[in-house]
């Protein structure tokens, strides 16, 4: 990481300027251009510097009080060709596998799933044990009881 790379992520880890042109904004900051920006951007992505960029709604002010974490309990020889079935949903927010803990948790593929109510959470969950039919085994949904505070790693000055 260069010094001009360095300051394009402190420009821009808190978010992107809310501003019709954004890149603009941080080239005009950091001293460059904005194509200069955005292909700095591109390979530090590439190099796997940076993870992503993208917008991160906030589900509550958009009025999605029902935020769901839905877990299943599928054969894990079907959980990437179900994982990948259940991300593209377009009201799955994220989906992905995590370890099992037997004999107390038995789930091992999670999708959040965002509603205006636990009905109309409970009726994507539903969608989703649809398309899993028979592979899916057992599910719950684990309901936020708070908000908290996303952030990523930060750097300093």
């Amino acid at each position: 990481m260069d010094a001009i790379d360095r300051a394009i992520i402190l420009a821009t880890q808190c978010g992107l300027p809310l501003v019709p042109q954004p890149y603009h904004a941080v080239a005009q900051q950091v001293g460059i251009t904005p194509d200069e920006v955005m292909t700095r951007m591109c390979a530090m992505l590439d190099d796997g510097m940076i993870r992503r960029i993208g917008a991160v709604p906030n589900h509550y002010a958009l009025g999605y009080k029902a935020n769901g974490m839905t877990v299943w309990d599928v054969a894990d020889e079907r959980i990437d060709e179900l994982g990948v079935l259940i991300g593209r949903l377009d009201f799955v927010s994220h989906c992905y596998q995590r370890p099992r803990h037997l004999p107390d948790w038995n789930y091992n593929l999670f999708a959040m799933v965002h509603g205006h109510d636990k009905v109309e959470t409970q009726q994507k969950a539903f969608l989703i044990a649809e398309l899993l039919g028979d592979a899916c085994r057992a599910h719950e949904i684990l309901y936020s009881t708070r908000i908290l505070k996303k952030t990523g790693l930060r750097i300093t000055g």
